[in-house]
């Protein structure tokens, strides 16, 4: 087994107004995901992350209070995924509902040492 992160990539909820059905609805088909995702071993960690953040950058290392966003486009959360190879790691992420709503997944192999 190889081992992924998988980066999230969504709009700002703080930007959009989704129907309140559609938003439950939406979190059954997470939870659903992660129930099955979690009981095979695929998933081994990971979170959705706040919106407070800091960045730290340039040579004089400054601090900025305010997290990396391109347009409305945040980082919303990661996952830890264990899976047999690329094209494993691909099918299991094409079924994962952060779709619905606009969001992306971005698939990175740790490098192995």
């Amino acid at each position: 087994m190889k081992d992924f992160i998988v980066i999230l990539r969504e709009p700002d909820g703080r930007q959009d107004v989704h129907d309140p059905i559609e938003v439950k609805e939406h979190r059954v088909r997470m939870s659903a995901w992660f129930q099955q995702h979690i009981k095979s071993g695929n998933i081994t960690g990971g979170s959705a992350l706040t919106l407070k953040g800091v960045q730290i950058k340039g040579r004089n290392a400054d601090v900025v209070n305010d997290i990396h966003q391109v347009g409305t486009e945040i980082v919303g959360g990661y996952l830890l995924l264990k899976a047999i190879d690329w094209d494993n790691a691909i099918e299991m992420m094409k079924s994962f509902p952060v779709y619905e709503f606009d969001g992306y997944a971005e698939i990175r192999e740790f490098l192995q040492t």
